[in-house]
């Protein structure tokens, strides 16, 4: 293995790392449960710890980062559709009563864990900005 490859990797952990711990803090200011970042996210309590702790680096597979990302953009959407900081924060744990959702928690949906639900539920919020773009 190169010095190249070896730098690589490790400026890689170091991404997975920030965003994780990124992710964290917005789902904390969610209201999520350990439970459901761990779903959310599909990672252990233990992992969600260490990134909380800021214990060393973290190495998270394509699928986990998919869904660090995913968390990125539905609270960067939610930040550009409300400027209050109690929708933006509060959006995904009030009862949505749109076809997708049926009643259901933004927040619950994606804690069921399932990487469709977690992308069904960003498509739906990020469908809020309409013609903002």
């Amino acid at each position: 293995m190169s010095l190249a490859d070896i730098q690589r990797i490790t400026a890689e952990k170091h991404q997975s790392t920030a965003g994780l711990r990124t992710a964290i803090t917005i789902m904390e200011r969610w209201g999520a449960l350990r439970e459901q970042m761990a779903r959310t996210l599909r990672v252990s309590s233990s992992t969600l710890a260490r990134a909380k702790a800021g214990n060393g680096t973290i190495t998270l597979d394509n699928d986990q980062l998919d869904r660090v990302s995913y968390v990125l953009n539905i609270h960067a959407t939610l930040r550009l559709v409300f400027d209050n900081p109690d929708n933006v924060y509060g959006f995904v744990k009030l009862p949505n009563h749109n076809a997708f959702f049926n009643g259901r928690k933004p927040l619950d949906v994606m804690a069921e864990g399932s990487f469709a639900s977690l992308y069904e539920t960003f498509r739906r919020i990020d469908g809020l900005r309409g013609a903002m773009w």
